[in-house]
């Protein structure tokens, strides 16, 4: 089999470069172990804390024992099937913040500032939030003509709007669109929902690129990019018993997630030369990068016992859950169409902080990621952490057989300043729900609980309960081609091998502030124009910011 282009990994950037590539008359295939995206634990909104932890779906990741976290054992849920995490994700949609991009520019990523990627994010979107009685902000911030549609949920739970206005009385702003001019603040909450449905990449992008017919998805596993004389010239997988090559007469593009792109590069001979040496690889290209600055978002859940009968838990029984699974099959409406995140939060830490680095997820139920809900009936929670953490990990070889999955240590927590963020969230946090907009909703704490107020008592509470958000990335780091620690240069091609690019989440310098499935969208569309020798102009808007962040924390 030969392509133009061979993308390894059908996911969020995956799918987009597949799109754009298809969409200018290139011969594409996608390569994807993962099977389909049918059926409802995939396809309705609420249940999706299923498809993250079925084997089906998902790669079944963990970490090393984390040390700073009590040596447990942190689970990593990577998408398995068409459209990758995009198609088991919680469907938060958040672009990130403009300084975000500012700051990968400042760290060598040329040509990726907030008015790069801007008018990137905008040729991607189909945005639906001027439908929303609560947008305020400014629409020429947004597209709405782009393969990705972007909803808000009804709000329809008095929680929702509790919520928003604790943060209000707080002293915070509100926003009408953190994803427009202004993050900075509570609001509505975006999702990757539409007409009641998951929106995922293979939905947007993967299915109505193949439907051109010059986009071809082969469903094998990628061991490793084939390399001869210094240029990759395909892909070697597994499939059906068989070792095969895909070959590419332009360019391998690898897409495979923060987790699988580096393993990919190494097994290829491309990384820290003594390290491939010691699992008896060849190097090709020695490149320390890869693998290394691996970062993510963690975070804690501040659960609250709700005082009135209001929240999810009455549904959280096998006839509960059936009632909104038949409504959703049926009608595509209901509880089953939204993932329940329907309001959140941007703020600082402290004053003297240019822009947010607190998220919060507000949701009308306590219960874990993995399904497991809180002893105790009707309660609520808000999902919240640092946004940029100083601790950095990596991801390294387990051994040189590609079927072996990789050693994932994050070192959460490793740096002392991280501590010193999560005991700022949580005493923030707990001002908000003080407030008298949502204490009449609360009956007590679940936790942390109130007793716990020193810092070595909060620690002890981040240590034994914060988990990932699931947001890795940044272990192909993009940089300036003289950085030896930058894989790729900004134009997402590998430094020192011809015909091969990664773009996906690991290409990112520094974590984003939010989900990062936007942002890896976002990569997958500019890296296709990089691909294709073509840029959309640059924007002239700009993030409207706090004009007192010096002086003041909110």
């Amino acid at each position: 089999m030969q392509a133009d282009y061979v993308i390894i990994g059908s996911g969020s950037a995956g799918s987009a470069m597949a799109y754009r590539l298809g969409e200018a008359g290139k011969r594409v295939i996608v390569i994807e172990q993962g099977g389909s995206d049918a059926g409802p634990f995939i396809q309705m909104p609420a249940a999706l804390s299923y498809p993250m932890n079925m084997p089906l779906y998902d790669w079944g990741l963990s970490t090393e024992p984390e040390p700073h976290l009590g040596g447990r054992r942190l689970v990593t849920p990577r998408g398995k099937v068409i459209g990758g995490s995009s198609s088991i994700n919680g469907m938060v949609y958040v672009r990130g913040h403009a300084r975000d991009y500012d700051t990968w520019e400042a760290m060598g990523a040329q040509g990726w500032s907030y008015a790069d990627v801007l008018p990137y994010f905008q040729r991607m979107e189909n945005w639906h939030g001027a439908d929303d009685a609560g947008a305020a902000g400014d629409p020429a911030y947004r597209g709405t003509n782009g393969p990705l549609h972007i909803t808000r949920g009804p709000r329809k739970n008095p929680l929702f709007d509790a919520f928003i206005k604790a943060g209000q009385q707080a002293g915070y702003q509100m926003t009408g669109d953190y994803n427009g001019q202004r993050q900075e603040g509570f609001g509505a909450m975006e999702a990757t929902i539409w007409k009641g449905k998951r929106w995922s990449a293979a939905s947007a992008y993967l299915r109505p690129a193949m439907a051109r017919g010059n986009v071809e998805l082969v469903r094998a596993f990628a061991r490793k990019v084939v390399i001869e004389n210094g240029r990759a010239v395909g892909v070697e997988i597994a499939r059906g018993g068989k070792i095969e090559v895909i070959r590419a007469s332009a360019e391998v593009i690898v897409a495979a997630s923060s987790i699988n792109s580096p393993k990919i590069l190494m097994l290829s001979g491309i990384g820290d030369a003594a390290h491939l040496k010691d699992h008896g690889i060849e190097v090709v290209a020695h490149r320390p990068g890869v693998g290394a600055n691996l970062q993510d978002h963690l975070e804690i859940y501040m659960q609250y016992q709700a005082a009135q009968p209001i929240t999810l838990y009455k549904y959280w029984n096998i006839w509960g859950k059936a009632l909104i699974g038949a409504q959703w099959l049926f009608t595509k409406k209901g509880l089953g169409a939204s993932n329940q995140f329907e309001a959140c939060g941007f703020i600082r830490s402290d004053k003297g902080v240019e822009y947010p680095d607190i998220q919060y997820h507000f949701l009308p139920i306590a219960v874990r990621y993995d399904g497991q809900a809180v002893a105790g009936g009707h309660g609520f929670q808000v999902h919240t952490g640092p946004m940029r953490a100083k601790s950095r990990g990596s991801v390294t070889l387990r051994s040189a057989d590609p079927m072996s999955v990789p050693k994932i240590q994050f070192n959460y927590m490793s740096d002392p300043r991280d501590w010193e963020d999560f005991r700022k969230v949580i005493r923030l946090t707990r001002e908000i729900f003080e407030q008298p907009a949502i204490t009449p909703f609360i009956k007590a704490t679940i936790q942390p609980g109130l007793d716990l107020q020193t810092d070595a008592e909060l620690d002890a509470f981040v240590r034994d309960h914060a988990e990932s958000a699931y947001h890795p990335c940044g272990t192909c780091r993009m940089g300036a081609a003289d950085d030896p620690m930058a894989v790729v240069d900004p134009e997402c091609r590998v430094i020192g091998v011809e015909g091969l690019r990664v773009a996906d989440s690991s290409i990112f310098p520094q974590v984003t502030n939010g989900n990062l499935n936007g942002p890896s969208i976002m990569t997958g569309e500019k890296a296709s124009d990089h691909i294709l020798g073509r840029q959309l102009p640059r924007s002239n808007l700009g993030p409207v910011m706090s004009q007192n962040w010096q002086t003041s924390q909110r």
